[in-house]
């Protein structure tokens, strides 16, 4: 093999690695341009996520409030009314003395 065919050899396998390198990384800079977009999409979907989540948040604090809210008001109810019997049956008790 002559000098002249090793250079046209090697500036054919070097043009080939180059043009190898170039479609690497042009695929590369694709691959990375999707991933930014998939980032920036999550990032999108997380933050309207956070603020469904928040609202549902606040909804099931005020839901809660209102039950405790009814749950006293309930529980004083029942402590007026055992509070009355209890004085009724005092009353009854003493206009009715036991008998031997």
């Amino acid at each position: 093999m002559t000098i002249e065919e090793r250079l046209d050899r090697i500036e054919h396998i070097s043009a080939g690695s180059d043009e190898q390198r170039r479609k690497d990384r042009e695929t590369d800079r694709a691959l990375w341009r999707e991933t930014q977009q998939q980032i920036n999409e999550l990032g999108t979907r997380i933050a309207a996520l956070n603020d469904n989540l928040g609202a549902r948040i606040s909804q099931l604090a005020e839901e809660a409030a209102a039950r405790d809210r009814e749950t006293d008001r309930r529980f004083r109810e029942t402590d007026a009314r055992i509070d009355k019997l209890i004085s009724a049956m005092g009353v009854y008790i003493r206009d009715h003395p036991p008998t031997t």
